[in-house]
């Protein structure tokens, strides 16, 4: 099948085209990937034979999929360019980002709150990706409805809820970014992000 055939499952139609010409043009290898928890994709530099290769999570809305690939192509990009000589999400990364969001901004590809929260992420260097709460919530209202899920942000204090793997947690106070929650079973103290996902256990 016709990569921009596959791509346009995932990302705006419109999209699709230039992003199959990027892995073209960098001779990418370009996976579509499960689910990972922690991470919306990753890039990974050539290594031991191998070029350079990118996977984004397919459960992505169609923005947050174009999002986090033109995120990964930056990296590719600026490592093109530097090589290990710069930092992850330093000025140059955030030039190329800003130079290959460019043309979907051209054509009109995202709505207007999800275009002026990239255009806010990119004048301010202190962000660094996922952390930009302001971005990541815009990207989320474009998500499909899950039934029963809610995010640690909307939860009443002292509310329980539970994680995929079963963990009950009790949230507790705002520490700057995060919340602090207690573990019922361990009473271990862990910090959530305002925007994780996690199911509220009702009180019997």
């Amino acid at each position: 099948m016709d990569k921009v055939k596959v791509l346009e499952q995932y990302l705006p139609p419109d999209a699709a085209p230039l992003i199959g010409r990027w892995i073209d043009y960098f001779k990418c290898e370009f996976k579509i990937s499960r689910n990972r928890g922690t991470k919306f994709g990753d890039y990974r530099p050539p290594f031991d034979g191998r070029g350079h290769r990118i996977s984004v999570n397919y459960d992505l809305n169609a923005y947050a999929f174009l999002v986090t690939t033109v995120h990964e192509f930056a990296h590719l990009h600026t490592w093109n360019e530097h090589q290990h000589k710069v930092k992850p999400h330093g000025p140059e990364w955030k030039g190329n980002f800003k130079k290959m969001m460019q043309p979907f901004f051209e054509k009109n590809i995202f709505p207007p709150d999800v275009h002026h929260a990239i255009t806010r992420y990119l004048n301010n260097p202190a962000a660094s990706s996922c952390s930009d709460l302001n971005l990541y919530r815009s990207l989320r209202k474009y998500d499909p409805p899950k039934e029963s899920v809610t995010t640690v942000e909307k939860l009443p204090m002292k509310a329980l809820f539970k994680l995929k793997d079963g963990r009950v947690f009790r949230k507790e106070e705002q520490l700057r970014k995060r919340f602090k929650c207690v573990e019922v079973k361990s009473r271990r103290v862990y910090l959530f992000s305002p925007v994780a996902e996690v199911e509220l256990v009702e009180a019997h």
